[in-house]
């Protein structure tokens, strides 16, 4: 089998391991949560956007000193998120919900922390402490503020929470998805390494753009779907809460985990892009709408910012 295609192959079967892996972790938190008396809101509220297969493959990739497949977890997906997942959602089934103000404030505000993290050469320990600082209030703040919205809820964790609760199935499945997922980020961290290496794609493309829109296409499913059922509420509650866990929870890990190197173009391309993103999405919410026209003008945001790292 030429080089090409077994590097691809280890890329695409990662992607799918890790995404099939978290469904399970996230199965065993729910339930561990259940046995150890939390409240089905607190749980959530904290595990709406928690994507463990993003973390895995983040942290992995900082500890074989990819820092672009690293950061690309956090700035590419989270640029995918803003753009195609919520944008394409848009267009599909328009998305009418007035959130509280101040899920506004934390929207428009959470890009901007990541930017003490990439004004130096590389990541910065103490900063990352700082991030899953601001991580924890901020949660803390939509878990408070939402007592009475169902914003932070979505499918996995409903069909999560029907199941009757035993100890031998929520450890299992937890240590079973943690186990996967480990593997799962191996192999797309040393699979795109191999496309890199083997394709000749550029590195950062690779990092910023295929591989966090490989990884978080099902974010354009948990987008457009509660939409549909008539709970958009549900679908901006998602984005905030997954925001939150890719900028501050997972580049603070990453930045814990093994200091990685900052590109240039992190702080003159990506970053700019996700913070323009982001408060264009955050004007859209406030006025109540985000139709399919504003789906399709983050549609092309996002068009633009791919062409521009090729």
């Amino acid at each position: 089998m030429p080089a090409e295609l077994i590097a691809l192959a280890l890329f695409l079967l990662g992607a799918i391991l890790a995404i099939w892996a978290t469904e399970r972790l996230l199965e065993g938190l729910v339930l561990l949560a259940r046995l150890t008396a939390l409240s089905t809101f607190a749980i959530g509220a904290a595990l709406s956007g928690f994507e463990a297969e993003n973390i895995a493959i983040g942290v992995i990739a900082a500890f074989r000193g990819s820092a672009p497949i690293a950061l690309g977890t956090v700035f590419g997906g989270a640029i995918f998120l803003i753009c195609v997942a919520l944008g394409l959602g848009a267009v599909l089934y328009p998305v009418r919900v007035h959130l509280p103000p101040g899920f506004l404030i934390v929207l428009a505000l959470t890009p901007l922390l990541p930017g003490l993290e990439i004004f130096g050469s590389s990541t910065n320990r103490l900063v990352g402490v700082i991030l899953l600082l601001a991580f924890a209030v901020a949660m803390a703040y939509l878990i408070a503020a939402s007592r009475t919205h169902s914003l932070l809820e979505n499918e996995e964790i409903r069909e999560a929470l029907s199941e009757k609760a035993e100890w031998p199935e929520a450890v299992g499945k937890t240590i079973f998805g943690l186990v996967a997922i480990g593997i799962g980020g191996e192999l797309v961290a040393s699979g795109a390494q191999r496309v890199v290496a083997t394709l000749g794609i550029p590195v950062l493309l690779m990092g910023m753009v295929v591989t966090p829109a490989v990884i978080e296409l099902e974010e354009i499913v948990r987008q457009a779907i509660p939409s549909r059922e008539g709970h958009p509420e549900i679908s901006a509650g998602n984005l905030v809460g997954t925001l939150l866990y890719f900028l501050l929870f997972n580049l603070g890990l990453i930045a814990l985990a093994a200091p990685v190197v900052i590109p240039a173009e992190i702080r003159t391309l990506d970053w700019p892009f996700l913070v323009g993103a982001t408060w264009l999405a955050t004007l859209f919410l406030a006025r109540g709408k985000v139709g399919r026209v504003e789906g399709a003008l983050l549609l092309m945001v996002y068009v633009v910012y791919a062409i521009l790292h090729l």
